[in-house]
This record gives structure tokens, sequence and C-alpha cells, in this order.
């Protein structure tokens, strides 16, 4: 299965994200905060990225930006997480380089989806959206 690498402050947020992705299989990195998450990203190169987007201090999307911008890491999905579920933070998550959206609380079901859809595409292309997944022309 993929490593993948959970950027999340909130305790009980990490720990079931944490257990979804351990019951699915898949190894799990995991970082407290956004510059934490960077330099692990950048040192384990995980296969995708599941992102808070309120974190302390850097915020998800500008971690999401300079990933983006990094050649070393700019293949890798990443999922933005955040627990207000608005219209223009799916679109900001977007534009700032997230490849999938998913509001909190986490729903396993489409967690797994979203995870499984990007890795199985390798890096999407940013072309549409739908359901909150880039799409690929």
């Amino acid at each position: 299965m993929a490593t993948i690498l959970i950027i999340e402050d909130n305790p009980a947020n990490m720990k079931l994200a944490s257990l979804l992705l351990r019951n699915a299989g898949h190894t799990v990195l995991s970082a407290g905060d956004a510059e934490a998450g960077l330099t692990l990203a950048r040192s384990a190169l995980p296969n995708l990225i599941l992102m808070d987007i309120q974190l302390p201090g850097m915020d998800g999307l500008a971690a999401t930006t300079l990933l983006k911008q990094d050649p070393a890491t700019r293949a890798i999905p990443v999922i933005a997480l955040t627990a207000m579920a608005m219209k223009q933070d799916r679109e900001k998550s977007l534009e700032a380089g997230c490849d999938a959206y998913i509001a909190k609380p986490l729903r396993y079901q489409e967690l797994y989806v979203a995870i499984d859809t990007l890795l199985a595409r390798g890096m999407p292309a940013a072309a549409g959206v739908e359901g909150g997944l880039r799409r690929t022309p």
C-alpha cells in the first residue's frame, strides 16, 4: 500500500485518520504543524498527504503552495481536510494546489475513495473539479 503523511494539529483527528489509514493497509507518517510536515514531506517523499487547512502558525494552504512549488514534492497528491465545509474553502484549497477536499468529520468511505482515486491516477492534472477531486483531461 502507500505511505501517507497526515499533517494535523488536533490529536483526536490525527488518531482517527491514522487508524483509518492503517486499517486500509497504509503506512502512516504524522506531523502536528505545517513546518514539521514540510520537513517530513521533503525527507520521506510520501505517496500522498492529508493536509489540515487550519494549522497553528503556517496554515495548510500556504504549506500546500510551498509543496507544489518544490520540484521534489510537486507531484505528491494533497487532500485538504477542513472542519469548515464552505464552498470558498474548497475553491481556495484547489487554487493552493490541493488535489482533493474532504470536510471533517472524516467519513471513511469518502476518504478511501479520494485516496484510491488519487493514488491510481498518479498526479492529476489541474483540469476540472468534480466531487472535490481534480479530474484529468
